[in-house]
């Protein structure tokens, strides 16, 4: 599996949007409902989303750990604190902190996203996303045609494997 990163919402600003001005109260609550019941089996904890992040700065980033060799470890660092730990992932200091912990040479980063080192990988991912039909995070691309989108329970994904054959 290769993870490829797309902004959802392109248009948020760079400091980032309250989730209510971009989601009803009872969308958000149903939402977290359904992440927090999907990741408890595995021990996922959703903490309470209280703003959209610009994502820009964090997928930049999380090239520039794939060049690095630790493309793992801050992804997994990305998605804890965003989802668990409810901290903006578009905020420099937020993502100097996770590339410290995972090992990143943070000047070298900090050169990187201050010369846009990434936004021509971040549009290309974007367009490709755009050709295959993406409009959600995670879909999942399996084989030509089959996507599946969002979080699915373990068995939709084993119906589907095996369905191609």
């Amino acid at each position: 599996m290769e993870w490829r990163g797309i902004e959802i919402h392109p248009d948020t600003p760079p400091e980032g949007l309250p989730i209510e001005r971009m989601f009803r109260p009872e969308d958000t609550k149903r939402m977290m409902q359904n992440l927090r019941a999907m990741g408890a089996p595995f021990g996922i904890i959703f903490s309470d989303i209280t703003r959209i992040s610009n994502s820009r700065l964090a997928l930049q980033a999380a090239e520039f750990s794939r060049d690095q060799g630790r493309f793992d470890a801050f992804h997994d660092a990305l998605l804890q604190a965003y989802f668990a730990a409810g901290l903006d992932i578009g905020d420099f200091p937020v993502i100097a902190q996770l590339g410290r912990d995972v090992g990143l040479d943070i000047p070298a980063l900090e050169k990187a996203l201050g010369m846009g080192t990434y936004l021509p990988k971040l549009k290309q991912m974007q367009e490709e996303a755009a050709q295959a039909g993406v409009t959600g995070v995670p879909t999942f691309l399996l084989g030509a045609r089959r996507t599946i989108v969002g979080a699915q329970p373990l068995e939709v994904f084993r119906n589907t494997l095996r369905s191609l054959g």
